[in-house]
């Protein structure tokens, strides 16, 4: 299948590494343009040299902190000095901490705010007037599939990425006059970064190996297995595609089954 990516210019935060990196990847794959951001510069400028050398596409590199307004609004203005201006964006930001609802202060609530609800707002915000120039566009938030189902030790992720699914919810409505399309991937145990450090304050948690944990967590999955950043990427490039021209304001679970909702 043809996404019809070639000559579309897409902005993926988070995407050094990872989930992002995954999207990224999958975009660039099929011709796109793409703007990469993350915290660390060395980080970022290794991905965006990888994306070149393996598609051949231009890629465009920067620092961003996505709990920073002022960040955003540089990478923003990177990217349009860059491309001429913007198709794609998704929203996506590292974790906050994991824990208890006891262990977190008010400060702890207000960063995780301003990491995973309001960098959202934020960078739609920054883009709109971008895809309204280009007479339409599609963003994708990446979430988790505690939106659907709570995980004990992840309140912070679970309230503040709830919101954003809202979010896209109420903007799918809002936005779809301007033929802007939003949607929330929520990822299950996918093979990153992120899933191993929680693997392991888990399994200290619980006084099991390492191993014995990820074995009853597959178990747990109906596929049997993690995913791949791969798979969780190219499932992203669709529905940022106009291949998925028809879906809008919907989320979708890539984790091989684990949720036990039926919507």
């Amino acid at each position: 299948m043809d996404l019809k990516l070639k000559g579309k210019v897409a902005m993926v935060a988070a995407s050094s590494k990872g989930l992002g990196y995954g999207i990224a990847q999958a975009l660039a794959q099929e011709g796109a343009s793409i703007s990469i951001g993350s915290r660390t510069q060395k980080d970022i400028e290794t991905a965006a040299e990888q994306l070149r050398n393996e598609t051949g596409v231009p890629v465009l590199a920067s620092v961003l902190d996505s709990s920073k307004p002022e960040s955003i609004r540089q990478w923003t203005d990177a990217t349009l000095n860059e491309f001429g201006g913007v198709d794609k964006l998704v929203v996506n930001a590292g974790g906050p901490p994991a824990g208890k609802f006891e262990d977190f202060a008010d400060e702890d609530w207000q960063a995780a705010f301003d990491l995973n609800l309001f960098s959202a707002v934020r960078m739609i915000r920054a883009t709109l007037p971008l895809m309204r120039k280009r007479g339409g566009g599609s963003i994708l938030t990446v979430t988790s599939m505690s939106v659907k189902e709570p995980i004990d030790v992840l309140i912070l992720s679970n309230v503040m990425r709830s919101g954003v699914t809202s979010l896209v919810k109420s903007l799918s409505i809002q936005l779809a006059p301007d033929n802007i399309r939003l949607n929330n991937l929520m990822p299950g145990r996918i093979n990153t970064d992120r899933i191993r450090s929680l693997d392991a304050l888990n399994s200290e948690k619980k006084g099991i190996p390492i191993e014995q944990l990820k074995t009853e967590n597959q178990a747990q999955i109906p596929l049997g297995r993690y995913g791949t950043i791969e798979e969780f990427g190219r499932t992203g490039a669709f529905l940022l595609s106009d291949a998925a021209s028809y879906i809008t304001g919907s989320s979708l679970a890539v984790d091989g089954g684990f949720l036990k909702t039926v919507w």
